[in-house]
């Protein structure tokens, strides 16, 4: 059974790793430092640690269907509070938002006149959250369909997250002050590799590390033109 399974696990790791780097443990027990923030899909397949070979304590991760910030607002959420905590407590000076390949969350928001009987309170997630990149979708890209259709949902929800990210003021104000970089990632899970956006391109492009850094988000303050990179992908 799976949880026997996991259970093993944690044997496993109490007995080895845990004992291999019980003095990182000790301090963590006492503090955290991550520099940072990285957002992504709760998808099962998605493992962020595994991803960026980190150890524990390097980054602050918020997960959830479909890798979404919802914007700022007198309402407060899980992913506002966690944004917030993050820049302002834990100073983090990188932000990643990580979606990926196959994402049933935007496979869901592609068809959601389909969900609302099956899933509603998934439907009703994606319905509130994912409308802008759905509009967009629809009014920028409605000659394509099938996986091409699913990539580029993909691609500018991602994007979308990241314009959410912006109307946060503790972002906004580290922004402002160049104290933080924001980048867009998409993690293609049968190949393994990282396509990053590049905003000087106006595309998502193989994230190498002899290329690194590729351009963050920001550029002077402002996003690229999204409108460019429509362009180019139509």
């Amino acid at each position: 059974m799976a949880i026997k399974r996991i259970i093993r696990g944690l044997s496993e790791f109490q007995n080895n790793y845990f004992a291999r780097n019980q003095e990182l443990f000790e301090s963590l027990s006492h503090n955290q430092s991550p520099e940072i923030l990285f957002v992504t899909c709760c998808d099962s397949r998605v493992s962020p640690g595994l991803l960026t070979q980190t150890q524990p304590g390097e980054l602050f991760i918020i997960r959830n269907l479909g890798n979404i910030i919802p914007p700022h607002s007198n309402t407060s959420s899980s992913e506002g509070a966690a944004i917030e905590y993050a820049v302002k407590s834990l100073k983090v000076e990188h932000i990643v938002v990580c979606g990926h390949s196959d994402c049933g969350s935007m496979k869901a928001m592609l068809k959601l006149q389909e969900l609302s009987s099956k899933l509603p309170l998934v439907n009703d997630w994606l319905k509130y959250h994912a409308e802008s990149t759905r509009l967009l979708l629809s009014e920028n890209y409605p000659e394509y369909s099938g996986e091409e259709l699913l990539r580029l949902a993909i691609e500018e929800n991602v994007l979308s997250q990241v314009e959410n990210l912006t109307t946060y003021p503790a972002v906004r104000s580290k922004l402002r002050a160049q104290k933080i970089a924001i980048y867009a990632w998409v993690y293609e899970i049968e190949t393994g590799k990282i396509f990053a956006f590049n905003a000087t391109q106006g595309i998502f492009v193989p994230l190498e590390a002899e290329g690194f850094p590729v351009p963050n988000l920001m550029a002077q303050g402002r996003y690229c033109d999204l409108a460019d990179r429509r362009t180019q992908t139509s």
